[in-house]
């Protein structure tokens, strides 16, 4: 039975516990040979309905040798586009999630633009203008929100003054080869990356996804690179020296044994907010033929909903951390280094499960009902009643926001969680995010928190195609200064609130329990939001 498996400069401790329920798995996966198979790039080790898509994504696990054929261009386009300091990424899901974990975990400064509200779409707009540089990374091409940024400050380069000849260089286009946006930017003058097409969203950390944005402002990428080059020796190594093996036994070997959810945390150590990038990791390649793994991102070890008889608990931080407390896995090593682990024992995990960590086949739904709201007209909705400032949409036999939220828990049972959506601006409205803990405390429950569409690229896919288990509280905003779309008929506040509804369709075609509150003052609305969890918390103790 291993407990601590350590090698690449990286550590994953178990407890006995965790170690003991894996210890089977981790003796099949060695005997199967699956090590070597994974770090050879085997595509067959999922099953044959997964090779075809495997054999294309398994780019990730030497992602760092390509990557450094990148680092000449990263340095010459940094030195050219110097007089640009401010930069700003426009992206979604795997295109903005492990720049934010990068730049956030080593101290430079990046603004990433992963929302459609329209309010927080505009402070980005009015901050330095004319000393931005902004990077589009979308892998198909198509994503209708990073789209709409490149639109917005295209349009805002050229009403401060810019000539139309002179705006391309404020972009910098990172897509796969033959994409859409690849053609676009040619044509707008811009720089242009070109990604390894054999790397998935999710995996692509340490491709031009991860590296472009994070190399423009200021991170030395290399460093990562060779973390990540020394971690990747222990792929094929015994489970001693294997810490994605025992990882992804353990996260595997958990799910099997009804401890689907896992709740992420930093242990303190040194390393920023990669629970969120971990989060869509886990949820989008586990989370489909109503099996999975539910990341839950949590504000400390101790927090709500940190624990559970069905929750698998995991922190990590940098080498030579280590937690607080005696969670199931601690994972402890360098930023490059724990990319790749992760990577590696969330396919491992889905070996276990027997499912394709590699495809995502229910994202799409919740786009395909906004682009037909967005043809159509949005449906007609009225609330079940109004207090205060917040509007109530629900079908329950409820008359107080108290006694909705009271609803809202007690749909999650005994096994299921809550999933908190809020359609709004992550930064003004940021106390928002508070909702998560003190509903997981009323609960009991694992709850996950959310911002829209942002998630929609991370959890959705879990949403749609994991355990029919969850339930769902979506919350939107009044928007009071709207922005324009340029070059198309909606604007940002029209889009997100397509967006919210196409989403409410697909969990509610799935007859899961959804209540959607529409704040019709913001801050106010929040603050009520957060008095009634607070009241259903103090209830439950009492």
């Amino acid at each position: 039975m291993t407990e601590v498996a350590t090698g690449g400069g990286l550590t994953v401790r178990l407890s006995p516990a965790a170690a003991q329920q894996a210890a089977a798995q981790v003796s099949e996966l060695e005997a199967a040979g699956v090590p070597a198979a994974l770090a050879g790039k085997d595509a067959t080790l999922w099953g044959p309905d997964a090779q075809s898509e495997a054999i294309i994504r398994l780019g990730w696990i030497d992602t760092f040798v390509g990557s450094r054929a990148l680092l000449p261009q990263l340095a010459e386009l940094r030195e050219e586009l110097g007089d640009l300091n401010h930069v700003v990424l426009a992206g979604m899901g795997g295109s903005s999630l492990a720049p934010e974990v990068i730049s956030l975990t080593l101290g430079k400064a990046l603004t990433v633009l992963d929302t459609t509200d329209p309010g927080q779409v505009k402070a980005a707009l009015g901050d330095r203008l004319d000393r931005t540089v902004v990077v589009v990374s979308s892998k198909s091409g198509g994503t209708i929100e990073t789209d709409s940024h490149r639109r917005a400050y295209w349009q805002a380069f050229l009403d401060a003054g810019l000539p139309e000849a002179e705006v391309g260089r404020h972009f910098v286009i990172v897509t796969d080869p033959g994409s859409p946006l690849e053609s676009t930017a040619r044509e707008m003058g811009a720089y242009v990356v070109l990604a390894d097409p054999n790397v998935g969203g999710r995996y692509s950390a340490l491709t031009a996804f991860g590296l472009v944005p994070t190399a423009l402002a200021g991170v030395d990428v290399a460093e990562l690179l060779d973390q990540a080059e020394e971690f990747a020796a222990t792929l094929a190594a015994a489970p001693e020296a294997n810490p994605s093996l025992l990882l992804g036994a353990a996260l595997g070997a958990a799910a099997l044994a009804g401890r689907d959810k896992v709740s992420l945390a930093d242990d303190g150590s040194g390393i920023t907010g990669l629970g969120d990038w971990a989060e869509q990791l886990i949820a989008e390649s586990t989370g489909k033929d109503g099996k999975g793994i539910l990341p839950v991102v949590v504000e400390g070890q101790d927090a709500p909903g940190a624990t559970g008889a069905d929750v698998f608990t995991a922190t990590v931080g940098a080498a030579g951390g280590s937690p607080a407390g005696t969670p199931d896995a601690a994972v402890n090593g360098p930023l490059g280094a724990q990319f790749l682990c992760w990577e590696a024992a969330t396919a491992i995990a889905g070996r276990v499960l027997g499912i394709n960590p590699f495809d995502q086949p229910n994202v799409t739904e919740s786009k395909q009902n906004t682009g037909k709201i967005l043809d159509e007209g949005m449906p007609s909705e009225q609330p079940a009643f109004t207090e205060g400032d917040v509007a109530v949409y629900t079908t329950a036999t409820v008359s107080t926001l108290d006694e909705a939220l009271a609803w809202l828990v007690a749909e999650a049972g005994s096994d299921g969680y809550i999933a908190i959506m809020e359609y709004l601006d992550r930064f003004g409205d940021a106390d928002g995010a508070k909702l998560r803990a003190a509903l997981a405390q009323a609960s009991g429950r694992p709850v996950t928190y959310g911002w829209g569409p942002r998630f929609l690229h991370s959890t959705g896919q879990y949403h749609k195609g994991g355990p029919q288990v969850g339930a769902f509280l979506q919350v939107t905003g009044a928007v009071n200064a709207d922005l324009a779309v340029p070059g198309k008929p909606y604007s940002f506040g029209t889009l997100q609130a397509a967006q919210a509804a196409g989403d409410r369709q697909a969990l509610a075609g799935r007859g899961r329990p959804l209540l959607h509150l529409h704040l019709t003052d913001r801050a106010k609305g929040t603050a009520q939001l957060l008095e009634s969890a607070h009241r259903l918390s103090t209830d439950k103790e009492r």
